[in-house]
């Protein structure tokens, strides 16, 4: 899959029905990654020890996890049609 199919397949996804709340939502997700991302940097850089690299384990469970734990339980609890 190239980039002009990833860009196409995103484009659709977003033009199609899905609620107003449900883009709130993803937005505040993805704002939510993007903001402890930004700690988990800035906390390596001014961080006393030598090692300055970006910490993804930190990233990983505090960041990306509870951003997508809602949409997991979400899913599990919805009711089938």
């Amino acid at each position: 899959m190239n980039l002009q199919e990833t860009i196409e397949n995103l484009k659709s996804f977003f033009l199609s029905n899905i609620s107003k709340k449900f883009k709130i939502y993803l937005t505040i997700s993805l704002g939510w990654i993007i903001f402890i991302g930004y700690l988990t940097w800035w906390n390596g850089l001014k961080s006393p020890m030598l090692d300055k690299s970006f910490r993804w384990d930190e990233w990983f469970w505090f960041g990306v996890v509870p951003a997508v734990s809602p949409y997991i339980f979400y899913y599990i609890w919805k009711k089938k049609e």
